[in-house]
């Protein structure tokens, strides 16, 4: 499967807004402690896990 820049950021979005839309939905923590805690750790980990996963890849295409 093949992913451009587009699909890529949709994913990531999607999965972020998914899972913050969840959180907020079962009213696990107030909204703003969603927004100002969960939300951009949220997004920091996806992407040092995004750039882990193509560095992987770049790897395991050359070898």
């Amino acid at each position: 499967m093949e992913f451009d820049l587009t699909t890529t950021a949709g994913v990531f979005i999607a999965l972020i807004a998914l899972g913050v839309g969840g959180m907020i939905g079962s009213n696990m923590m107030t909204t703003d402690s969603i927004m100002m805690m969960v939300l951009p750790s949220m997004v920091i980990f996806g992407a040092i896990m995004l750039a882990i996963g193509v560095k992987h890849g770049e790897y395991r295409a050359q070898h």
